[in-house]
């Protein structure tokens, strides 16, 4: 049976974020989620104009480059945007949907707002420091300061799932009767003429013969089937209890079942968020941090489609593009904090030189050179210093 995703580490100090975050191996999970390492994350503070330099030493001139965000619509994702506005020099144009959807198209509108072109996608997820979990964050601007989803559409998403996954964990029991390893299951999680539903990989839960599985008695809303030798080996001895019956529980991996779901087939819809999670479901619902997963699942199927868009885009040949996708980690705000202390995990990045060269850019290579460049930004702005100037101005009054 294959492992869940599974967090051996934990997150101790707010200013030095490093969990490590170990993934099982196998290679159905590698196939869903790859070489991603959470482990390679950086302070906003310092992605930002690392991020810049990278541009300026790929030969991106300052004062023509115009960034844009595939961000999720939370307030919690404006401290990266006033970091981007600080150290380009303009705000980011807004190429995102909820969720962290890149809207396509956009490509055109946003070609035509600068000459030299950066696109940051991001799905973000939120981090409680307190209780050191993910998936919440504090909104201090609530009356109670209440701790809330994040990400809201992700969690929405992903919601029906679970309902689903945990009906199943608590609707199949393991027992042993003398030698014989049993598996009861509910007659529900059968019907394989369910239109959407969890759906059970038998041919891996219970023995087969020449006449399908292995039926050993039923009842009045169950049957009871005698286990595979695969499953059996993969459990534990105390999981199969003499004489009497207990839930399958956490031993439900995602090996054992799938789902199915009518989902409308829109591309960048509302429904695109889910079908980008949909496939990888099984791993998202059994990890310990499924909003976490579903973030880095996300990320990865955004990139993959987004890049492809890009280089499509009539608009965008013969131009320099610099595409990055990242998770933005969101640490719900200390007391005395307005903003969260938001981290950036990348993933992967696109460059495009502008005379015909292109090149793709894997976990470790985009990592590495964000690190070779410098945090120091001489080109940024003072974003209350502008403000100022604004305010002192002499007014323009419009004419009508």
């Amino acid at each position: 049976m294959i492992p869940n995703i599974a967090v051996l580490g934990y997150i101790s100090e707010i200013c030095a974020l490093t969990p490590i975050l170990m993934f099982a191996t196998s290679s159905r999970i590698q196939s869903v989620i790859g070489d991603f390492r959470i482990e390679s994350m950086m302070r906003y503070s310092l992605f930002v104009p690392r991020l810049y330099n990278l541009c300026k030493s790929l030969g991106f001139e300052a004062g023509r480059i115009m960034p844009s965000r595939a961000f999720c619509s939370d307030e919690n994702q404006g401290y990266p945007i006033i970091l981007i506005a600080k150290h380009f020099g303009t705000f980011p144009f807004n190429h995102g949907m909820v969720g962290g959807i890149v809207a396509s198209d956009r490509h055109a509108a946003h070609a035509d707002h600068g000459r030299d072109l950066v696109i940051i996608q991001a799905s973000h997820v939120g981090y409680d420091p307190d209780n050191k979990t993910f998936g919440t964050y504090r909104r201090i601007n609530t009356e109670d300061d209440d701790a809330s989803t994040t990400c809201g559409k992700v969690g929405a998403v992903i919601e029906w799932y679970q309902e689903e996954y945990r009906f199943a964990r608590n609707n199949i029991y393991l027992s042993r009767e003398g030698d014989s390893h049993l598996v009861t299951i509910d007659n529900q999680l059968l019907h394989e003429d369910r239109e959407q539903g969890l759906f059970l990989h038998l041919d891996r839960l219970v023995s087969h013969d020449s006449d399908g599985p292995v039926l050993v008695r039923m009842q009045s809303t169950a049957h009871v089937y005698l286990a595979s030798q695969e499953f059996i080996a993969s459990l534990p001895a105390d999981a199969w209890p003499a004489g009497e019956r207990q839930r399958i529980d956490r031993f439900l991996g995602p090996d054992l079942f799938r789902f199915r779901r009518t989902i409308e087939g829109d591309v960048e819809g509302r429904s695109h968020l889910e079908q980008n999670l949909i496939n990888p479901m099984p791993w998202i619902v059994t990890s310990p941090e499924p909003l976490l997963v579903a973030a880095q699942v996300n990320t990865q199927a955004e990139f993959d489609r987004a890049f492809r868009t890009i280089v499509r885009a009539k608009e965008y040949q013969g131009r320099k593009i610099l595409f990055i996708a990242c998770i933005n980690i969101d640490i719900s705000p200390r007391e005395g904090q307005l903003f969260p202390l938001t981290k950036c995990v990348p993933w992967a990045a696109y460059i495009q030189d502008g005379t015909g060269g292109s090149r793709t850019l894997e976990q470790d290579e985009i990592v590495g050179l964000l690190k070779q460049q410098s945090t120091k930004n001489p080109d940024q702005i003072d974003l209350e210093e502008a403000i100022q100037q604004m305010e002192k101005v002499k007014e323009i009054k419009i004419e009508l």
